[in-house]
């Protein structure tokens, strides 16, 4: 059989909504995402010396810190009163907090039967809002992670 392309949208992100480290976590979905990118920054040390004879140098990671690029459409309720999306909601709020209150939770995983699934704590960094008039209302956020990102068991396997 061949292989072929996974496809990006197949990405959730949830948010703990009880707070990091609550004895019974509630995961909210963050809907309206219309990209998601998970990357690293690695601090890299030259590791070479002159013991080498071959002329090739070497590099040690030190550091490694992780982070999450996000995109969507901010969405709300269809109804009189305004109720903004839980997940998108929770995220806003916390881009406006600072010291230990900004600290979030967040779980991504796969929803096309892939085990890929991590969890982190982290903080929200440049939350972005608005348009031009005849924009639907745009969102974006960066989740800069605060030690290491786990791997779990994907929730939907469950």
């Amino acid at each position: 059989m061949a292989l072929v392309s996974m496809l990006a949208k197949h990405w959730r992100m949830d948010v703990n909504t009880a707070g990091p480290g609550a004895a019974t976590p509630t995961w909210v979905i963050v809907r309206g995402l219309s990209k998601f990118e998970k990357s690293t920054d690695d601090n890299v040390e030259d590791d070479g010396d002159f013991d080498d004879e071959s002329g090739y140098g070497s590099d040690v990671i030190t550091e490694r810190k992780w982070k999450i690029e996000a995109e969507g459409r901010r969405k709300r309720q269809n109804t009189q009163v305004f109720t903004p999306d839980a997940g998108q909601e929770y995220i806003r709020q916390a881009a406006r907090a600072v010291g230990l209150g900004a600290f979030i939770e967040v779980r991504w995983y796969r929803r096309d039967g892939s085990n890929e699934a991590y969890q982190g704590l982290c903080q929200v960094n440049e939350f972005t809002m608005g348009g031009e008039k005849t924009d639907l209302e745009p969102f974006s956020f960066t989740l800069l992670g605060s030690g290491e990102d786990v791997e779990i068991d994907n929730p939907l396997a469950a």
